[in-house]
């Protein structure tokens, strides 16, 4: 399958079922999975999440010399606005290669998809995501408190920054 599109250094793409290798190595990896919203999964479990995202309109890869690095979720909320969400390969953090990716996606969303508003749902702790909204020249728009139960202890919730961008406002 041919990528959405390409940067300098990278390709973005369709989920395949034959991805769940390279899957696990990022949603296997507790580090990695921390802050997001769904439990750690088992090596084995990728498999099936593979095909499933394969099957999705709204979950694509980041490719790096045929291989997945990392996870972008793009998902329509109306009105031309659209959530996104990363995910990337605790070893090809702190490379570029999300921003490269992600600064990526937005223009092709602006450009091909009438997207209009890009927003992002960043825990408060997790400054390495909120700082990379803000390198991408997203704003703070919001701070939800409270919003979703932590997974280690559904007792604590957590805080929840809101970013965005509009298509006027980016700079691809």
């Amino acid at each position: 399958m041919e990528p959405l599109f390409t940067t300098e250094r990278l390709s973005i793409r369709k989920f395949h079922p034959e991805d769940y290798s390279d899957l696990a190595d990022i949603i296997a990896d507790p580090e990695v999975t921390y802050f997001e919203p769904y439990p750690t999964f088992t090596r084995e479990a990728c498999i099936q999440e593979a095909i499933n995202l394969s099957e999705s309109d709204e979950f694509f890869a980041v490719i790096l010399n045929q291989k997945v690095i990392g996870k972008i979720y793009f998902s329509k909320k109306g009105a031309g606005t659209y959530e996104l969400g990363y995910t990337f390969n605790s070893s090809y953090q702190g490379k570029g290669y999300a921003c490269e990716s992600i600064r990526g996606f937005m223009s092709y969303a602006f450009e091909n998809l009438g997207a209009r508003r890009i927003i992002a749902e960043i825990d408060t702790r997790n400054s390495r995501s909120y700082r990379l909204a803000e390198r991408l020249g997203m704003r703070r728009e919001a701070e939800h408190k409270e919003l979703f139960p932590r997974k280690e202890n559904k007792d604590i919730f957590n805080d929840f920054y809101i970013y965005a961008i509009l298509k006027k406002e980016f700079n691809s």
